[in-house]
């Protein structure tokens, strides 16, 4: 009889080990942070190049932005594009003369 109990007891704990493990979170846990892509920005004179790659399990957009280095010259920003996980997007843009800055911005997918 000592063994059953002893058995049943370590079975019992192991239960209640696996059902809490597997519980959904709680409804009050804020989200997980938003994973943005790697993204590598080049300038070369007037053209900027900038490579996302996605590593992360959620989606994410992506948007490259320049801002020329002459006054009359406009800011330019590309068309915001996906980048779903595990791909790759290449973004490029140009001012007329000379690029102050380029960077990238990103927002949930």
């Amino acid at each position: 009889m000592i063994r059953i109990r002893i058995a049943t007891t370590k079975a019992a704990a192991l239960l209640l080990t696996a059902t809490t493990l597997a519980a959904p979170a709680a409804a009050g846990t804020p989200p997980a942070p938003h994973q943005e892509a790697e993204c590598h920005t080049r300038i070369r004179g007037s053209h900027a190049t900038a490579d996302c790659y996605n590593g992360n399990a959620t989606p994410d957009r992506v948007q490259l932005h320049l801002r020329c280095a002459h006054w009359w010259d406009p800011a330019m920003d590309t068309a915001p594009a996906a980048v779903d996980p595990t791909r790759h997007v290449t973004l490029s843009q140009r001012c007329w003369l000379r690029i102050r800055e380029a960077w990238v911005s990103h927002t949930p997918g």
